[in-house]
């Protein structure tokens, strides 16, 4: 039998989904997009114009629920390569988005290169266990020209063969990744089919969906790229200093722009994303080694199943900057929940100091630590030619089982 985690009940989960009903109904997001708010309102939602305040009706909510695109498949440059979605599979997204590396060799921190962007890439590219791309330091593009825009697309493109997930900045940008990834696939009918790519965007805590990124993604309309929601609370600085309240709320941002994306486009592939997080409360910043973040990380692939969705969980961290016995700890600790839990898409290798410094070192001790996590989760395998009662009788009393074909088998 499989082993799962549950943190939350299935009252619990239905009192966050009533209460969120209830946040969206009354309380509102506030949508800073003119042009989200006008799809929103033409598919019932009610906006204040004044206020950008955007009301969700309980009916919108369940209705955007309803025909949400929830049985998909991830796809890759690399032939043959796929991720079904909500079919009992994991695998591993780059983390991102550092802005230092460490180098083993001299024991320093040092700003991230253009270097360290392509070396973590094209290792990710030849683990199994990692099955989509994030850019996982700066270094791999500006915001500067189109043309630098492009030439980010190519480096991607010619040094990670599998699924790509990213966030343009703004509808430019869009438009132009659109072109490129049409030209390197096949067009726009053959993006549709094969999913290369998808788009990440995160809503703003507490509830507000913003405008560049917001508009950068309904630039995609009609491409049917999936989208990744990835709202991301701080406990006790963007969100209520508790572990169910801060549920709520990421789960209310989650399902704003679910409900964005279906008026959108009906049908819409979506991957529910969240990564809330714990504060240090002495410094008031994100803490990578809390285990509140593996507990909050569980709460987002639950809250993701009761509604049938493809989910996109986070690991938590290490506030340590190096390798060493706390990211070690703090690593195992963080990725158990997480994994037990067993999300589709699990973010998180290869970052230290809460996701500000790159270590090639931590990324391979991060693909193992997923690899035992993963064992852990395929439990005690009860199958009938497990139980081996006959070779039990068999060697009887003080025997070996070193020789045993079922020993050869089995290890």
């Amino acid at each position: 039998m499989e082993a799962f985690l549950k943190i939350l009940s299935d009252e619990e989960r239905n009192e966050v989904h009533e209460r969120t009903l209830k946040i969206l109904a009354n309380t509102g997001v506030r949508v800073d997009t003119a042009r989200g708010r006008k799809i929103l309102s033409q598919a019932g939602a009610v906006v204040d114009e004044n206020t950008k305040v955007v009301r969700f009706p309980r009916s919108l909510v369940e209705e955007c629920l309803r025909i949400t695109c929830k049985q998909f498949t991830l796809g890759g440059r690399r032939p043959g390569y796929s991720l079904p979605m909500n079919a009992g599979e994991c695998t591993l997204v780059m983390d991102g988005e550092g802005v230092f590396a460490y180098d083993s060799q001299t024991n320093e921190r040092r700003p991230s290169t253009m270097d360290d962007f392509l070396a973590a890439t094209r290792l990710c590219d030849a683990i199994d266990e990692v099955g989509v791309f994030w850019e996982i330091v700066e270094g791999g593009r500006s915001e500067g020209s189109i043309g630098e825009y492009a030439e980010y697309w190519h480096k991607v493109i010619c040094h990670f063969s599998k699924h790509m997930q990213d966030s343009p900045f703004n509808p430019e940008e869009s438009r132009w990744m659109l072109e490129i990834l049409g030209a390197v696939f096949g067009g726009k009918e053959a993006m549709r089919r094969q999913n290369p790519f998808s788009f990440l965007v995160c809503p703003l805590s507490p509830l507000i969906l913003e405008e560049y990124y917001t508009d950068a993604y309904l630039e995609t309309v009609g491409w049917n790229i999936p989208i990744a929601v990835m709202t991301m609370p701080l406990m006790g600085l963007t969100s209520p200093a508790t572990l169910i309240a801060t549920t709520v709320l990421f789960n209310a941002e989650t399902l704003a722009m679910l409900c964005l994306t279906q008026a959108a486009q009906p049908g819409t592939p979506f991957i529910y994303a969240a990564a809330p997080a714990s504060m240090e409360p002495h410094y008031a910043r994100f803490t990578g080694g809390g285990v509140e973040n593996g507990l909050l990380s569980s709460a987002v692939t639950e809250m993701a199943r009761y509604y049938g969705l493809p989910v996109e969980a986070t690991t938590g961290g290490s506030d340590h900057h190096a390798p060493s016995i706390q990211a070690a700890y703090e690593r195992a600790l963080n990725w158990t929940c997480p994994v037990l839990s067993w999300p589709d898409l699990l973010v998180g290798p290869g970052l230290l100091s809460g996701a500000m410094i790159l270590s090639l070192e931590q990324l391979l001790l991060d693909v193992e630590v997923f690899k035992r996590c993963k064992r852990f989760h395929r439990g005690i395998d009860a199958s009938q030619d497990k139980w081996l009662d006959d070779l039990i009788d068999q060697i009887g009393h003080g025997g070996n089982y070193l020789k045993e074909r079922s020993t050869h088998k089995s290890l």
